[in-house]
């Protein structure tokens, strides 16, 4: 229900007594609070991250690009624990100074290169390797519109409905219900276009794919904020559901989706990743 008794104070200031869960990282000021180098594995690619789902976007184009055949596209994949606030660390700033995951280092050439957003590691991946994202103008430009439709899309539905519903420290109606309607219509959005192509972008799965997934999936599954899927009728999206379905059951992605995971089944987890090898011991 709404909060008839609060008034905006004069000035915002950051109070780490009301915040919720994610009080102690959600400050109004950026920068490194720790002076801490980040650690580097033996791969010409070295991404730091977790296994959200904008985490989980960046592990897919590495695991996606190594299972068509791209070794070279070998990477080290070290945990940064957003809630132990890792990512406010100097060495993580350095190469994101937004002190989001995920962010990466490509050290191929004679400089190494920082690469954060996610969105910005998937089309960095995918042009250095022309995989993934079509070259035709036509298509390129579907592609990439279905790309920036979910990076300026999954707020809405992480930092609005999964914040308020799940993560805020009272349930208040309008926040939850005004960011649930979008959580809908985004949803909706994507089961239009679905009942009439295999793919967001056409026929060929591509960068606009591994973007959206980790954010759709988990709401046609059922495995995040608890009942949201029942509250959602998720179950209305044929379109989608049946997108989720042909994408999970990829081998890059069930691997993708253990990198940076240390919550859940132990088997599903992978804290670190610095080879195919790692896997080995994994249901996949």
């Amino acid at each position: 229900m709404a909060d008839p008794t609060y008034t905006p104070p004069t000035v915002w200031t950051n109070d780490t007594e009301n915040g919720g869960k994610f009080a102690s990282i959600n400050r109004p000021t950026a920068g490194a609070r720790e002076e801490k180098a980040l650690p580097v594995g033996e791969h010409k690619f070295q991404l730091y991250s977790l296994a959200t789902p904008n985490g989980v976007k960046a592990n897919i184009i590495f695991e996606e690009l190594l299972e068509a055949g791209h070794s070279d596209a070998e990477y080290d994949a070290w945990l940064i624990n957003i809630g132990e606030g890792v990512q406010f660390t100097s060495g993580f700033v350095d190469i994101n100074p937004n002190s989001k995951i995920p962010a990466m280092v490509d050290n191929t050439g004679a400089a190494p290169i920082r690469v954060f957003e996610s969105g910005a590691i998937l089309m960095h991946m995918a042009e250095k390797f022309g995989k993934f994202l079509p070259t035709d103008a036509a298509t390129r430009a579907e592609v990439l519109s279905w790309l920036f439709w979910q990076v300026g899309s999954a707020p809405f539905i992480g930092g609005g409905f999964g914040h308020f519903y799940a993560y805020a420290p009272e349930k208040f109606e309008y926040p939850i219900n005004r960011y649930a309607m979008e959580t809908k219509r985004l949803f909706d959005v994507a089961n239009n276009r679905l009942k009439d192509t295999r793919f967001l972008g056409g026929d060929d799965y591509s960068v606009a794919d591994m973007a959206t997934f980790p954010w759709l999936a988990p709401f046609v599954t059922g495995d995040i904020y608890g009942e949201a899927k029942t509250f959602l009728s998720i179950d209305e999206y044929e379109s989608v559901a049946r997108w989720v379905k042909e994408i999970a059951d990829r081998p890059a992605i069930k691997r993708a989706k253990m990198v940076n995971r240390v919550w859940g089944d132990e088997d599903a987890q992978l804290p670190e990743r610095h080879g195919a090898g790692d896997f080995a011991s994994k249901a996949v």
